[in-house]
């Protein structure tokens, strides 16, 4: 480069600071020459934008929270129903004792009245059974394996064997998952 080239680079150089100074000296002019009117207006425009941003944020808010309570008027009786499963369970399991008995018949009727009455009730606030049976395929996404035993037959190999205890659902979400034996 030569000493003329370096001269015309530094003399741009200067151009460019001196036409950027006098661009922003020209801005701060037209700010102090506005008329107070114009300076409320800016200044109204302003608060208006702030004032837009707030309560966008606050519409936001109003949304999560009321699909926050939704949600936890949903999943409210969790608790409650997850503690009544295995009361649930036992009737299940006098029931099955029962049916061999042939004796207790009328006490059969009274224990599958209360167990009707109770699977009803908990139905209606939104409980329901995961249905598994004999055979359907083992998926570990929706299903619990408590052991593994040699398949009967070479085609329950990977399937389920016996359903140890049943699985339920409280509306969408899985509060038990059926706990199961698969063929190995």
């Amino acid at each position: 480069m030569s000493k003329k080239d370096k001269n015309s680079k530094v003399e741009d150089s200067q151009f460019e600071d001196q036409t950027s100074t006098a661009a922003e000296a020209v801005v701060e002019e037209q700010k102090e020459t506005k008329t107070p009117e114009e300076q409320l207006q800016d200044q109204l425009v302003s608060e208006k934008d702030k004032f837009m941003r707030l309560f966008a944020e606050f519409e936001n808010y109003k949304k999560r929270t009321t699909k926050e309570r939704i949600e936890l008027f949903k999943t409210a009786s969790q608790d409650v129903m997850v503690s009544m499963l295995p009361v649930l369970d036992d009737f299940e399991r006098a029931l099955t004792h029962i049916e061999d008995d042939k004796e207790a018949e009328e006490l059969r009727k009274g224990v599958l009245l209360i167990y009707n009455k109770l699977v009803n009730t908990l139905e209606q606030k939104g409980l329901t059974k995961i249905e598994v049976r004999q055979g359907d395929t083992f998926d570990a996404d929706n299903h619990e394996a408590i052991t593994q035993i040699p398949a009967p037959s070479s085609d329950l190999k990977g399937k389920i064997i016996d359903v140890v205890e049943r699985g339920y659902k409280l509306g969408d979400k899985v509060i038990r998952f059926p706990k199961v034996v698969i063929g190995q």
